[in-house]
């Protein structure tokens, strides 16, 4: 098989920038990573620019007109190819709050659609975001089937951990969270914490059951502000601060420079570290589409929102409501803006989330033996060149 050799660039590795080394690939792999050139049938000159590991979003609903909860091949497929422009070539579907047929669909969609998608990103997993909310922390998401976990409707939920990494959200506090999380847990479901309303406490004893990250930090979460409404004294810690305190939770920002502020994403990177902290898009169908009016969640059923300024926000403009911004941007702020070095930006968009999904063995940094999903960034970190499976797609 043909070698391919990329050349004249700066290696991103997680903990180092190579200027003048070189990287080859062959079936799809990366082969060589090295300071001497390698033989190769090709080469490709990268002329001075950034040659990066393919960027993995763990939280992403859509793009470019579609959402994973239209529940169509048609839609799955164009999300993935909006996403693969801003040098995502691997993703988790998100679902949204909805019905019972579309959560099922939804999930049946990602068992069929598992691994290679024409022209996009590759989906590598499936992130069960929704039915085990707890209703006042819903955000955007529609006011529709919020579920009790229970045997009838988890069994069903949970089929795909078989196949492929299966993250399901939780609020702990919501009846029954301690018996979905240790009862699917040891079968192989990773559970995330999220737009919940919980106390330290309850958080404190989630981790004790087996979740192990938590969604978006600072959005859709109590922190002591919050809990505070509801008693005055003592002041009581929330999701946020546990999420900040425990190190055996992981965690993500959404980096859009609109749902938080520089000093909190410098906060969250601070205590965090690179390691603990992945880069999500939260993004819906208006990637890459004009300001105005769009379906928050599955086209006709979901909910109406509005993309302004680069966010997505609520009808009368009061709260956020997902973000509107591929991974590309969200590396340029966190670095850009927060002032994170850019190998380790980049790697909370890569092998970190690669490795909160347990796949890092496969993708997520240039490392021999691992996929050719590549990235050519030029000074400015736009992308220029997009590869998976070592096959040019941008």
């Amino acid at each position: 098989m043909a070698v391919t050799v990329f050349a004249n660039g700066i290696l991103v590795l997680p903990n180092a920038l190579l200027r003048g080394a070189y990287l080859a690939i062959e079936r799809g792999r990366i082969t060589t990573v090295c300071w001497e050139r390698p033989k190769g049938d090709e080469t490709i000159d990268l002329g001075g620019q950034y040659l990066a590991p393919g960027f993995v979003d763990l939280h992403v609903h859509g793009g470019d007109g579609a959402d994973f909860m239209d529940g169509t091949d048609k839609a799955f497929q164009t999300v993935c190819r909006c996403h693969l422009r801003h040098g995502t070539t691997s993703l988790t579907p998100t679902s949204t709050v909805a019905r019972l047929d579309q959560y099922m669909r939804f999930l049946e969609l990602c068992g069929d659609l598992l691994g290679e998608v024409p022209g996009g990103a590759r989906i590598i997993g499936a992130h069960f975001y929704g039915p085990y909310f707890a209703r006042p922390a819903r955000g955007c998401h529609p006011d529709q089937d919020f579920l009790t976990p229970s045997p009838e409707n988890a069994t069903q939920f949970t089929t795909l951990a078989g196949k492929m990494p299966l993250v399901i959200t939780v609020a702990p506090e919501i009846e029954g969270a301690e018996w979905l999380v240790r009862t699917y847990a040891s079968r192989g479901v990773i559970f995330n914490a999220g737009h919940s309303y919980a106390t330290f406490p309850q958080v404190e004893a989630a981790v004790e059951w087996g979740v192990r990250h938590i969604d978006h930090l600072f959005c859709a979460m109590s922190d002591r502000a919050r809990l505070r409404q509801a008693q005055t004294f003592p002041m009581r810690a929330g999701v946020m601060e546990a999420t900040l305190y425990f190190d055996q939770l992981t965690t993500e920002v959404i980096a859009d420079g609109k749902h938080l502020t520089p000093e909190l994403l410098r906060l969250a990177y601070k205590v965090k570290g690179p390691d603990r902290l992945a880069l999500v898009t939260d993004s819906m169908r208006a990637v890459d589409l004009p300001d105005g009016e769009y379906w928050f969640g599955a086209e006709g059923t979901g909910e109406r929102i509005r993309k302004k300024d680069g966010v997505g926000v609520t009808l009368e403009g009061t709260a956020l409501a997902s973000g509107v911004m591929g991974m590309d941007h969200c590396v340029r702020t966190m670095h850009g803006m927060a002032g994170v070095p850019l190998q380790k930006a980049i790697r909370m968009a890569s092998l970190t989330p690669a490795r909160i999904l347990g796949v890092e063995k496969d993708v997520g940094s240039l490392e021999v033996g691992k996929r050719a999903d590549l990235l050519v960034l030029d000074e400015a970190l736009n992308v220029k060149q997009v590869f998976v499976g070592g096959q040019r797609m941008v």
